[in-house]
């Protein structure tokens, strides 16, 4: 091996010509650009070595072009041991103080993914183990360097903050750099800068998601709603609901395709950290990042997964407190009411389809919100109501978030004596009778469903108000939507992404499996409800109102359909139609946008 260390610290003008040529034959060597025989791979190895050992002789101003070979070297053609030789001399000349750090990260993170010809082959299976070895080196070599320099962590935030892929890069590039990141959160950088890692992930994850329009959604079946897609024949194989019709109606969508395959990637993740014991420290930074980047985020459809899949892992602890931390942020006053409304309507929506929560979180959480729409009603009693919706959103928010609850679990709640008891003791008919009449304020759809239930049930022990009989053809329910369509927001409704929707499906709740409390499931259920009898039980009141055939084939159908809250062919197409706001769903705040106050 030549000897360059004679030149490193001279003026080129100084250099003796022998020194000279020794010195371009290095260039030679360490040229980025060239592509490298076996030859001169094995040649390339010493010469690295060389170089570790004489980092301090190296100056920026002498040596421009040898570090710039250096640093735009990657490492996805070079096998392991010059993989290691290169970071080796890059964890040592990032210690050279002052000088080459920010150089260095730049050059670790450029390799976070593979050169744009190796895009289209790095999810081949021959490529798998390099690709993993590749990040645990990169790993080790961001660790190393963190340990040394104080300073690097914080330096390295902002070059992972700069260079995250852009929303419409490449896919495979895309996912190898969320992949690499989040694998630097599960080695001990994640001490040092996990939280930033993983809001940066989520944020990637909600911009794409708020780039899937549901015209794209919908572009080959506009005509059927999410709750339709789930009342396919149920005699197909489980495992077609949602995957060939997905397939079908996101057939080209780059944004769709690359959520995917993040999803896939932030999933494999949360069971990783599940696994090895990481679970709950990952989860209350995902928390946070939650209640910042998502939760008013109202055309985000399928980012907020993430949050559900990490609950279905830790259901007895991650489960239940992100139930309690919704619920927290709708009951605090201090909260703004776009965050309160958003919340609630996630409360509602994650209950009913969580399938991993049981009936007792259920109840609890639906007392919290039961008293607190008893104290808001006493409020308004006191003051003198105002009967416009838009001055009661958020009443009219919870009241929703209750009813939803109940078309889902009632029945299931039902099976247990002292639940079913609690339940009973609730003032529902105070409520819902009171003079704000939130039954003709929100969803007629859920409001038809959930009186319907109720009834079979008996849970009642009021009348309801007679105005109640023109609620399904009332404007007020978009009134109270406002112009985000809040009432519209079922952030957990079916998931439709192919890929991922396997770690979703099994914990996920479908209308179609719901069993109602009028549904003729077998005679011994129906004989249990038939026994069922509430407290001062007033039926006739209710039949006095709202007249629904039990019986019929027909309502159950039409019952179950009107369950859908997609923009479709229904009453709620007919009504956006007419309100000159178009076929949209359901907001129009983008990750970007702060929500007004």
């Amino acid at each position: 091996m030549p000897n360059y260390g004679c030149f490193y610290s001279k003026d080129p003008v100084l250099v003796d010509l022998k020194d000279k040529d020794q010195y371009d034959s290095l260039l030679k060597i360490v040229d980025s650009s060239k592509k490298r025989s076996f030859d001169d791979e094995a040649l390339l190895v010493p010469t690295l070595k060389a170089l570790s050992e004489a980092v301090s002789k190296i100056d920026i101003t002498y040596h421009h072009e040898l570090l710039s070979n250096i640093f735009t070297m990657t490492l996805w053609y070079m096998q392991r041991d010059t993989r290691d030789a290169l970071l080796e001399l890059i964890t040592r000349l990032a210690a050279v103080a002052d000088q080459f750090l920010r150089e260095c990260l730049q050059m670790l993170v450029n390799n976070f993914t593979p050169p744009g010809p190796l895009t289209a082959f790095i999810g081949q299976p021959r490529w798998h183990a390099r690709k993993k070895e590749i990040y645990s080196q990169l790993h080790e070599s961001l660790r190393v360097i963190s340990d040394t320099i104080p300073l690097a962590p914080r330096m390295l935030k902002d070059i992972i903050d700069r260079s995250m892929p852009k929303l419409f890069d490449n896919k495979a590039k895309t996912i190898s750099f969320v992949e690499c990141i989040l694998g630097l959160d599960n080695d001990r950088m994640g001490d040092l800068i996990g939280s930033l890692l993983l809001a940066k992930v989520v944020d990637l994850l909600t911009e794409l998601d708020v780039n899937i329009t549901w015209e794209d959604i919908l572009q080959e079946e506009h005509h059927k709603g999410i709750f339709d897609m789930e009342l396919e024949d149920l005699d197909d194989d489980e495992d077609s609901l949602g995957q060939e019709g997905t397939k079908a109606l996101f057939g080209g969508n780059a944004c769709a395709e690359k959520l995917d395959g993040l999803m896939v990637v932030f999933c494999e993740h949360l069971k990783a950290c599940s696994e090895h014991g990481r679970l709950l420290k990952e989860f209350d930074i995902l928390k946070t990042i939650f209640r910042t980047s998502v939760l008013t985020v109202h055309k985000s459809k399928f980012a907020q997964f993430i949050v559900f899949y990490a609950c279905s892992l830790d259901p007895e602890i991650c489960g239940i407190e992100f139930s309690l931390f919704l619920t927290d942020i709708f009951i605090k006053k201090e909260e703004d009411l776009l965050s309160r409304m958003s919340a609630v309507s996630y409360v509602g929506s994650y209950l009913s389809r969580a399938r991993f929560i049981s009936a007792d979180t259920v109840v609890a959480v639906l007392k919290r919100l039961v008293d607190w729409c008893v104290d808001y009603c006493d409020l308004q009693n006191n003051k003198g109501i105002i009967t416009k919706p838009i001055n009661h959103q958020i009443f009219y928010a919870s009241c929703q978030a209750v009813m939803y609850i109940l078309c889902f679990r009632l029945r299931s709640i039902m099976d247990y004596p002292n639940l079913k008891s609690q339940l009973f003791n609730m003032p529902f008919g105070y409520i819902l009778t009171h003079p704000l009449e939130p039954l003709k304020v929100c969803l007629p759809v859920i409001v038809d469903e959930f009186l319907r239930q109720a009834k079979a049930a008996r849970l009642f022990n009021a009348s309801m108000s007679s105005a109640f009989e023109d609620a399904l053809e009332s404007d007020l329910s978009r009134t109270f939507g406002g112009i985000d369509r809040l009432d519209m927001f079922f952030p957990f409704d079916p998931y439709l992404l192919k890929e991922s929707d396997r770690y979703i499906r099994p914990n996920f709740e479908f209308w179609s499996r719901v069993k109602t409390t009028y549904s003729n499931y077998n005679s011994d259920c129906d004989d249990e409800l038939a026994d069922i009898d509430a407290p001062e039980m007033n039926v006739g009141s209710l039949d006095d109102h709202v007249e629904i055939d039990l019986n019929s084939d027909d309502d159950l159908e039409y019952s179950i359909n009107k369950m859908s809250i997609t923009p479709h062919h229904s009453f709620f197409h007919q009504t956006m139609m007419n309100s000159g706001t178009g076929l949209t769903m359901p907001a129009k705040i983008r990750p970007s946008v702060s929500p007004p106050s």
